[in-house]
Formats: structure tokens, sequence, C-alpha cells
């Protein structure tokens, strides 16, 4: 397949779908976004068949034809995907084995895990996102690469924790529950957030500061960055760190919907982002 075409399709659909990872991305430099395009498209492709309406059953056979694609990639394969996310392995080297770490955490889904303690949900949380850290920095490079790669894990944690916190009320639907069952008993709230305003605020409030911690961390990534690396990863993560901000300031608001930014937030928090970067 023409590895324009396959790029050209990666990045359309991280434009179409990647409501937050977009902004960020768009600040690179053209092989290294769209070698994050075809980074994301796999991991799309991974999450869609795990949040489908398939039976479980399917969604685990799904799963497994789904690692066994790049183990290794055919190079003969037709799949804009796969033909994208091949080229991308080979100029930058990527880490292939965290696209495994997805899929286990996808698996972890599946089986309706719950979680005790805050230690076993960040293990939940570097599969399904601090290894999305240690693909991209396997794109962008650092400085200190030994030094960077546990930053870019960190910061992935972060965005997970605050992804979790939004997405409350969906996951609920799905018969998924991660807040640490620990936490909840902490400060006396179910961990689905089920229960009185005052529990709920107690619960929230406790893992905002959790996910602030993290973010501490994994943004000591930033100076280890070239100027546009930087910039992408700060909007990334500034989105995400707003939204955060957002949540603890009325914590109940994740018990009635999906908490958004607009798209104006969006691009002020990237804009500052890039003046950051230079420099």
């Amino acid at each position: 397949m023409n590895i324009e075409i396959a790029y050209d399709f990666c990045e359309a659909m991280t434009r179409r779908e990647a409501r937050n990872f977009a902004y960020g991305i768009r600040l690179l430099a053209k092989p290294e976004r769209r070698a994050l395009s075809a980074a994301y498209a796999f991991a799309r492709r991974i999450d869609d068949i795990g949040d489908g309406d398939d039976t479980v059953g399917y969604k685990v056979a799904a799963l497994r034809e789904v690692r066994e694609s790049i183990d290794p990639i055919d190079p003969r394969t037709n799949d804009p995907v796969l033909t994208a996310l091949a080229d991308a392995e080979r100029r930058y080297h990527l880490p292939m084995s965290c696209f495994g770490e997805i899929i286990d955490g996808c698996e972890m889904d599946l089986a309706g895990i719950r979680y005790e303690t805050i230690d076993d949900l960040v293990v939940y949380c570097r599969k399904v996102a601090g290894s999305v850290g240690r693909l991209s920095l396997a794109v962008f490079g650092a400085r200190d690469l030994d030094k960077a790669m546990p930053l870019a894990d960190a910061l992935g944690v972060a965005l997970q924790l605050t992804n979790i916190l939004r997405d409350v009320l969906e996951d609920r639907s799905m018969g998924r529950v991660y807040l640490p069952s620990e936490d909840a008993a902490l400060v006396g709230c179910g961990p689905d957030l089920m229960g009185p305003p005052e529990e709920i605020i107690r619960l929230v409030t406790l893992e905002c500061g959790r996910a602030h911690q993290w973010f501490e961390e994994g943004l000591q990534l930033l100076p280890l960055l070239d100027g546009r690396s930087r910039a992408c990863v700060a909007a990334m993560a500034g989105i995400y760190r707003h939204l955060l901000v957002c949540i603890e300031a009325d914590p109940v608001v994740v018990t009635r919907g999906r908490v958004a930014l607009s798209t104006w937030e969006k691009i002020s928090v990237a804009t500052r982002a890039l003046v950051g970067a230079r420099p």
C-alpha cells in the first residue's frame, strides 16, 4: 500500500477522533506528526474493540488478532494503519511491546477488574497510558533517554487518572469502576461515586490531588525535549491539567456528565504551549 496514503488515513483519523491529542500533535514537524498519528490510530483500534458493543468473547478474540497483527507486521499488508505503523517502527524504533501493554489493559477492562489500592490502579494506568508516553518518547527523542522514560510514563499516568475522573458516568454504564476501593473507604464514599454529594466531593478531591502529583513528576520531562516536542507535550498535558482543575473546582460535575473543554479553551492552552516552548 502507498505509504503516503496510509499516513494520510492515520492523520485524518487522529484529527477526527483524538479530541485532545490532536491539539498537541499538530505542533510537530510532519515526520513526527505522522509517526504519532500511526501509533494513535493503532491504539484507537484497540480501544474501539474494548469499548464496542460486541460480546466479551468476540472482543477477546479480536484483541488476540490485533496482537498477532504486529508480531510482526506483514510487509504485504494493505491495511493503512499497519502500513503506516510499520514505517514508523522502522524510522523511530518504536517499542512495539507498548501496544501489547495497551491490549493487556483492555483485557483487564473486559475481565471487570476493580482496584483495591492506588498502586493497583497505577499498574493499569501504566499499561494503557504510560505505554503511550513511552511510544511518544521514541518519536520525540530526548537528551537523556534513561531519565526521560520514567517521566513520560508518569505523565501518561497523570493523563489517565484525569480520564478516569472525567469518564465516571460513561465507564459506569459499561460496568467499569476504576477508583480504588481503599481510597473510597477512607472518605466514606462508594468507588463508583454513588452517594451523597459531600462523599463524592471528598473522593474526587482526593483523586485530583493524586493526579496533580503525577503531573508534577511527569512535566519534568519537558526540559529534556526539543522545542517542537516540548510544545506538543505541553499542549496535551496542559489541556488535561486544565480539565483536572475544572473537575477539582466542582467535583460533583463528573456525576452529571462528561466534562469537556471548549475548542477555544483547548486552542488557548495549545497556543501558550507553543509560545512557552520557544527558545
